[in-house]
């Protein structure tokens, strides 16, 4: 099991939206508004690297997403 952490800057406004559509995606755990640099955090648990990868490309083109930073968690 793959943790992935990413926060993600919206369009002014569309934050509400854009954290409802995100937390429908299998695989988001949870979706907390932030103030700060980035409004939004998303918390995911994922099989594999493939599928964090297509979980971070949808909300990528999630219309008022500006941009995404993701960390993927180091396990030893």
């Amino acid at each position: 099991m793959i943790s992935a952490v990413c926060f993600i800057n919206a369009e002014l406004g569309e934050e509400i939206k854009v954290r409802r559509e995100v937390g429908m995606f299998q695989g988001v755990k949870r979706v907390v508004e932030l103030f700060g640099e980035y409004d939004l955090l998303v918390l995911i648990k994922a099989d594999d690297l493939r599928q964090v990868d297509f979980i971070i490309d949808s909300i990528r083109k999630i219309e008022g997403v500006k941009a995404t930073k993701t960390f993927i968690e180091a396990e030893y």
